[in-house]
């Protein structure tokens, strides 16, 4: 786990400070490649690349979690809306938010997640 001295500012200011970074910036936004997303504080796994899709809104989102369990929502009344906030179970990271606009043939949910609170893994061959 890193500490936060190691984390870089804006990694820092998204997963302490729960910021956000500017939409279409995150260097996970165009990414197809095969892997896991996991968290760039714990190195906890969180997302799968088979559930990432596009949903033109400027974040990487996903219709699912890794694995039951591996974040936390909590409600978020911040800047005058009120959304659903994702955060890390292990380190308590900021990672985004949930909405109920996602895929509807899957879960319906879209996890709108910054990609400076990522880490990905590409899948070995």
């Amino acid at each position: 786990m890193k500490k936060d001295e190691e984390l870089t500012p804006e990694q820092y200011q998204v997963c302490r400070m729960r910021g956000t970074e500017a939409p279409f910036s995150g260097k996970y936004l165009e990414n197809k490649e095969s892997g896991m997303y996991n968290c760039v504080v714990c190195g906890s796994p969180l997302f799968s690349s088979n559930t990432k899709f596009e949903s033109g809104t400027g974040w990487p989102s996903f219709y699912d979690v890794a694995k039951t369990g591996t974040v936390k929502l909590k409600d978020d009344s911040s800047h005058g809306m009120n959304r659903t906030e994702v955060v890390c179970t292990v380190c308590d990271a900021h990672l985004g938010h949930v909405f109920d606009d996602g895929p509807t043939d899957k879960t319906g949910k879209r996890y709108c997640i910054n990609s400076v609170a990522l880490d990905f893994k590409p899948k070995k061959d």
